[in-house]
């Protein structure tokens, strides 16, 4: 049996920190960075005798993400408490939903280079977060800040065939929530991770194969390369007649490997119970349509709004909408230029290269990009001049359109001017001409570069290459 008779089963498991002041079921603050165990309480740590109280903002966060995903609410639903043990886990359980969860029976589509799928999303339920572990040398400590803020758990089904997939439901999923203030889904900051269940069956069956779960996943490539890493290691054992077993794993990023974590745990080792120190939530149709009326625009419907108002790509649409403040800065700047396609390229290709750590604190006002884009479009500056004057507008603000004027920063497309240089260059560089001659294509970059430089990289590229195009024909010496 081949390495390709296997069929992956992926499901994911998101946790998303939700955007609450504080902790779901105390006043304690959520705010992310404080100094260990500063902000915990008798409820977050589990004292005896502490009674928590249900986070009303963390009920309606969680029903805005099932709406957004095109969920079922439930009219009633059940918290419950699961139980094991571990040391950052004071209370020896955790607040979660069993059997009633808040959320379930929704979908999200995805596409890849494989394709569309439609991904069916079990359910939706409202947790609390454990504690972290801080390991320092021999020595491994405690951090109980953490306890007690409100997650949700969106629970896919196993409808996932390959890491690309599992990556790009991912990304939906996070631009989702960006979108409806749900979660920050700083990934950096473990507000959004994710667990990977998977298993392999050979093509063509409907019976699932033993699943191992990957806990912890706090990134789009970690998730891909766990996934593929896992898609192999299964691969191998089936073929040697071996059949992996149900367990946790971790994923060591520095070695692209899966590690066995422990035994994989049921439903039956949690032995959950009904929470009994809070009432079932109720929600009301009033709730649910009041809280519908304040979703935004999601990412799909603004992708095909913005490709369709401005001649966008679906893919520089996509990318736009996955960041929610991207989107609002290219909209802000497409009203004031004619030119929405140059724009959106300078802001894909260059800002974001320069401002890849935070894009949303470039200095460059969507204005500024605006009026770059319109002084590329007129032909009054070509792409390298526009590469430049961004460069200055990211050192401080600047005037471009006044700049390019004052400083004779204009694109040359004078044709006699150019017809000079280009024989200039043809006269400097005659072997870039004897191989062009000779079918070596490329040699005419290297001609047009030489222009570029003599110009102060100001000559209009297209009516450049035409040029070049008559002179170096075979019959260029008749016809001039």
């Amino acid at each position: 049996m081949s390495n390709q008779a296997f069929e992956a089963v992926i499901g994911l498991e998101v946790h998303a920190e939700l955007l609450t002041a504080t902790k779901i079921f105390c006043s304690c603050s959520t705010a992310f960075g404080a100094e260990p165990n500063t902000q915990c309480c008798p409820i977050c740590m589990g004292y005896p005798g502490a009674m928590p109280r249900l986070n009303r903002r963390a009920v309606e966060l969680a029903i805005r993400a099932g709406l957004a995903l095109g969920c079922e609410i439930a009219e009633v639903s059940q918290t419950d408490r699961k139980q094991y043990f571990y040391p950052d886990l004071p209370k020896a359980y955790q607040i979660s939903q069993d059997e009633s969860p808040l959320c379930k029976n929704g979908f999200l589509t995805v596409s890849t280079k494989e394709g569309t799928r439609r991904v069916a999303i079990s359910r939706i339920h409202i947790e609390e977060d454990a504690g972290k572990l801080i390991h320092r040398g021999a020595h491994t400590f405690v951090d109980c800040n953490r306890c007690g803020v409100p997650l949700i758990e969106i629970v896919s089904a196993p409808d996932l065939r390959s890491p690309e997939e599992a990556s790009a439901y991912l990304r939906k999923l996070r631009s989702i929530l960006l979108t409806c203030g749900i979660s920050d889904c700083r990934m950096q900051e473990g507000s959004l991770r994710c667990d990977v269940n998977i298993s392999l069956r050979p093509f063509g069956s409907e019976t699932f194969g033993v699943r191992t779960e990957i806990k912890n996943l706090n990134s789009f490539a970690f998730v891909e390369k766990a996934i593929a890493y896992e898609i192999a290691r299964q691969t191998e054992a089936l073929l040697q007649g071996n059949v992996p077993i149900p367990e946790t794993r971790r994923f060591d990023a520095a070695a692209g490997k899966t590690y066995p974590m422990r035994a994989k745990e049921t439903s039956v080792d949690y032995r959950f119970l009904p929470e009994p120190d809070l009432p079932p939530i109720w929600v009301s149709e009033e709730d649910i349509e009041r809280l519908r009326t304040t979703l935004p625009e999601l990412p799909d419907a603004r992708a095909l709004r913005l490709a369709q108002a401005y001649g966008l790509t679906v893919y520089d649409a996509s990318v736009l909408v996955s960041e929610p403040q991207l989107a609002d800065f290219f909209e802000a700047g497409a009203g004031k230029t004619d030119y929405p396609k140059l724009l959106v390229n300078l802001l894909l290709s260059e800002l974001l290269r320069h401002c890849a750590s935070d894009p949303f604190s470039s200095p460059v006002s969507a204005s500024r990009l605006a009026e770059l884009s319109q002084l590329m479009g007129e032909g009054t500056v070509n792409s390298a001049t526009a590469k430049k004057l961004l460069l200055r507008l990211l050192d401080g603000d600047l005037d471009p359109r006044l700049t390019v004027k004052r400083e004779g920063l204009a694109q040359v497309r004078d044709r006699e001017q150019l017809l000079t240089l280009a024989e200039r260059a043809m006269e400097e560089q005659p072997r870039a001409v004897t191989d062009y001659r000779n079918g070596k294509s490329a040699a005419l970059r290297a001609l047009q570069g030489k222009v570029m430089a003599l110009s102060g990289g100001r000559a209009d590229p297209i009516l450049l290459e035409s040029i070049f195009l008559e002179l170096l024909s075979p019959h260029s010496d008749e016809t001039r």
